[in-house]
């Protein structure tokens, strides 16, 4: 009786462990690269594990690949070799390099449309939206961590320095007279920027309405040269180098390397990416910081007029089973919920990516807890775009900003003048912008 009892028990529970296998076996699972490490990386966890917790039917697995280009790069290898994820997360720079990826790429408005998944373009932002579509405004991947350059400052040192903790500098002569008096008052330099070539060179251009490069900046083709070397941007980068002469500008180093110099209350002032806010306020506990608009040149007509986004998209890669790919219809659709994008708005500081999160955001009151959330939004869509400010689609553009950022630094060391180093970016661009037009003919 009690063999026969611990028979029936032990097929019992095998059934059912198998059961459980089953069900797990059934799990559709999806594979997602994406480049976000630290705070922001849990951030992304978090996200995941609200869509994975929610439905039983598909598993995304998060995996961190690294900075943006080893996981673009990383991605293009794993393709060849067949061994690709499903979503990559690109950052903006990379747009033109998987649009010329033919065969590679599965756009989103045909994976929302395949899928059954309901999905209006108009429910986001233009701004984001324009800078990853077809010129017929079909959008070829997922928005996703968007961002924007804007300008921080640290209240308590404003304070100290005898400048009002409430009125950031809105001109480029004004960071110029704020530097002086941080310096004045003990402080090692009045400003740093992180990312110097997407702030510095390409939103610079945007916000005074200057092309970086012809054909629309390449939205009308690839056949296009490179326009950085115009008198605006080189006054502009021959005031950077003499404000570091006597550390008004300090440089800190290429992307976000130069963070800490405004963490750790070195420099005051600061340009860097609205998805660094929350990585700040984390940093500076105790410190009230304060999130504004980048400065401008008063004399250049019609300026300001809109930043451009930073960033990143989620792209979605070809070959896998078409079951598979409802799974990511379904993770992008819960990636765009108001709330969902709205907590992810509210606790990185990137662009919420819908308009009805940013409603959602000042319905809630946040705008009115955090001050200069905001900004990114309102900067943005400060003014519409021009063909100079809707953005860039630059070929082989991860190598012209690493040309772009050898150039800056020969300035910095005084080894050049403006006006040389953007002369020779110009010219070393425009031999790989050569090179990506004849390659996709």
């Amino acid at each position: 009786m009690q063999l026969k009892h611990f028979l029936c028990s032990s097929a019992a529970a095998l059934a059912l462990s198998f059961g459980f296998a089953g069900s797990a076996a059934a799990q559709t699972e999806v594979q997602f690269w994406h480049a976000m490490g630290g705070t922001l990386g849990d951030r992304v966890s978090e996200l995941v594990d609200g869509f994975n917790k929610e439905q039983k039917e598909y598993k995304v697995n998060a995996v961190y690949k690294g900075s943006y280009t080893e996981t673009m790069t990383g991605a293009i290898a794993a393709f060849r070799a067949r061994q690709h994820p499903h979503i990559v997360q690109v950052f903006e720079v990379g747009t033109a390099t998987m649009m010329a990826a033919k065969g590679a790429v599965y756009p989103v408005h045909q994976l929302m449309k395949d899928a059954g998944e309901p999905f209006d373009p108009a429910a986001y932002l233009s701004t984001v939206t324009g800078y990853y579509s077809t010129p017929d405004g079909k959008l070829l991947s997922m928005p996703f961590n968007s961002s924007t350059p804007v300008f921080y400052w640290n209240k308590a040192a404003f304070k100290k320095a005898g400048l009002d903790p409430e009125k950031p500098p809105r001109t480029w002569p004004e960071v110029e007279e704020y530097g002086k008096k941080l310096i004045a008052s003990g402080f090692q330099c009045g400003f740093s920027t992180q990312w110097q070539t997407w702030i510095q060179i390409e939103n610079f251009g945007a916000w005074h309405n200057l092309p970086f490069a012809t054909m629309e900046n390449g939205f009308a083709g690839t056949n296009i040269k490179l326009t950085i070397n115009d008198p605006v941007r080189v006054k502009h980068i021959s005031k950077m180098a003499e404000w570091q002469k006597n550390k008004i500008f300090v440089y800190g180093g290429r992307e976000g390397k130069p963070n800490s110099k405004f963490s750790t209350g070195e420099c005051p002032m600061f340009m860097g990416s609205s998805g660094s806010a929350d990585g700040f306020i984390k940093a500076m506990q105790g410190t009230e910081i304060g999130i504004t608009m980048l400065p401008y040149w008063p004399d250049v007509a019609g300026a300001p007029q809109n930043s451009i986004i930073g960033g990143a998209t989620l792209w979605v890669l070809a070959g896998k089973p078409k079951e598979e790919y409802k799974g990511v219809a379904r993770f992008f659709s819960y990636l765009s919920r108001p709330e969902v994008q709205a907590k992810w708005h509210q606790q990185t500081g990137y662009v919420p990516i819908t308009n009805a999160a940013f409603i959602l955001s000042k319905d809630q009151g946040f705008y009115q807890q955090r001050k200069g959330f905001d900004t990114a939004v309102l900067q943005l869509t400060n003014k519409t775009p021009t063909a100079n400010s809707k953005g860039l689609r630059i070929g082989n553009f991860v190598q012209i900003r690493d040309i772009m950022d050898e150039e800056l630094e020969a300035v910095w060391d005084g080894k050049k003048t403006a006006k040389q180093a953007l002369d020779s970016a110009v010219e070393r661009g425009n031999r790989l912008l050569a090179d990506f037009h004849r390659a996709n003919q």
